[in-house]
């Protein structure tokens, strides 16, 4: 049984080593290569995700689930930035046990007539990216979808821009490129100004840090499609896209949205008396 043990040992071992030799020598595809000593071109970039978020009954909950899941993604920088004239010490606590490398910023949002809500801080952000990050890609997260770890990863190894399929969204199950070859869209699927420049939400593309770089003075407008006119103005055409998803045949982030929280039984429990109405943050 001793001799068997060490047997096993020694071919575990031997497997290791020539293992190595074929990542050293190149000879491994790309798609090992990545999960091996990460010396592919792309593969350790930091992924820099900005996410607008703004006061109300959800918000913990929202922005809870949202931690719980980045706790999870490695080499990844939040960039939480709040729709107000201060930082609330409800999301400066958040942030500060989340364990996450973050920046925690504020700006107050205005009226848009696109209904645009959060074009000011979504462009305050940016402001602080092309002013304090590093290389890396750039990811526009709402504080209530829902993201599979799996999506990081793929927009980790972005050149330039990349996209993918985004559920629940534009009146669609599915939306955005659908049909995919070596890492180009063929296919949008798409039903709401089908001629925009890149017809796109806003959770389905990356955009590598050079490109906001050499284009520092574009920046999100107020228009419907404001994403489409943010990429053409980076100078991005659908056939520039990087396609992610395996091919566009994966969904791995979802337009999910919380519903508004209604207790319409707080008022009754507000007279109860002191004792049933303790303080709680929620």
């Amino acid at each position: 049984m001793v001799k068997s043990a060490v047997k096993l040992f020694y071919s575990g071992v031997m497997v290791f080593v020539l293992l190595g030799f074929l990542l050293v020598a190149d000879i491994l595809p790309k798609s090992v290569r990545l999960l091996g000593n990460g010396q592919a071109e792309y593969n350790e970039q930091t992924i820099h995700g900005i996410t607008s978020t703004y006061t109300r009954l959800t918000q913990k909950a929202d922005l809870t689930r949202l931690i719980q899941t980045l706790m999870h993604v490695p080499n990844f920088h939040w960039i939480l930035i709040e729709d107000s004239e201060e930082k609330t010490p409800l999301v400066t606590k958040l942030l500060q046990k989340s364990g996450l490398k973050y920046t925690h910023l504020n700006k107050k949002n205005s009226h848009q007539k696109s209904g645009v809500k959060d074009l000011l801080t979504r462009n305050a952000a940016l402001a602080w990216v092309r002013e304090n990050a590093g290389q890396g890609v750039v990811y526009f997260m709402d504080d209530d979808n829902t993201y599979d770890l799996k999506l990081f990863e793929d927009m980790r190894t972005t050149k330039v821009a990349s996209v993918w399929p985004v559920a629940l969204v534009g009146g669609l199950i599915v939306e955005g490129p659908v049909r995919c070859k070596d890492g180009k869209v063929l296919t949008w699927r798409v039903t709401w100004k089908k001629n925009r420049t890149i017809p796109i939400d806003m959770a389905g593309f990356a955009i590598n840090t050079a490109l906001l770089r050499q284009h520092p003075d574009v920046k999100f407008i107020s228009a419907n499609d404001l994403e489409s006119r943010f990429l053409g103005d980076l100078g991005l055409t659908r056939n520039k896209m990087e396609a992610k998803g395996n091919d566009c045949t994966e969904v791995n982030v979802w337009h999910t949205q919380t519903a508004k929280a209604n207790p319409r039984q707080e008022k009754v429990a507000q007279k109860l008396g002191d004792e049933y109405n303790q303080f709680f943050e929620t």
